[in-house]
């Protein structure tokens, strides 16, 4: 019985450490694409708000 609760948690370990490392890594990933639009210009339009003054 020891045997097998030791298996569940060493399971549970190894699964939580994969999720940590997935999260991490779209992490990274969503980084390194924010960076690589940093050297691009301003591509928002220019909106001119017209109207009359009250």
């Amino acid at each position: 019985m020891k045997i097998i609760a030791l298996l569940l948690a060493l399971l549970l370990g190894l699964g939580a450490g994969m999720k940590k490392t997935a999260d991490d890594q779209k992490e990274i990933s969503f980084q390194n694409e924010l960076n690589q639009y940093k050297s691009y210009p301003n591509l928002l339009p220019v909106v001119e708000v017209i109207g009359h003054k009250s």
